[in-house]
């Protein structure tokens, strides 16, 4: 059973930058597929960014070319840059791991909530304007 833990949410002015840790539990992080999703107040939950373990990345329209998925696999961590805010942006970010057990790599990027097998408990992210 794979555990995350993130951090590194709070508050910002819109136009600023805040970068989100995840940390993940278990011996072959290198393999694992992780994303990050969020979820705004009244609304369900979105994919933001994944990225696979052949460091492939996607993201979704609305944070294209302002937020960046990195991962480095020495400290089974994922980060999301996230720069330019918009008030828009202010929601919960959870991160997600997908991973198997046996042979599998999750070499692609995977956007699909179901997809995923291990979340986070999640991080405020609160951008006034």
């Amino acid at each position: 059973q794979v555990q995350l833990v993130e951090s590194g949410g709070g508050l910002v002015q819109a136009g600023g930058s805040v970068r989100l840790s995840c940390v993940a539990s278990g011996r072959t992080f290198s393999t694992y597929a992780m994303g990050w999703f969020r979820q705004a107040p009244g609304n369900e939950r979105e994919f933001v960014s994944g990225i696979g373990s052949g460091l492939s990345t996607y993201y979704s329209g609305t944070v294209k070319g302002r937020f960046t998925i990195s991962r480095d696999n020495a400290k089974n961590t994922v980060y999301l840059q996230m720069n330019s805010l918009k008030p828009e942006d202010t929601a919960v970010y959870y991160c997600a791991a997908r991973y198997s057990s046996g042979r599998y790599s999750a070499i692609l990027p995977v956007a699909p909530q179901y997809e995923y097998n291990a979340w986070g408990q999640g991080t405020q992210v609160t951008v006034s304007s």
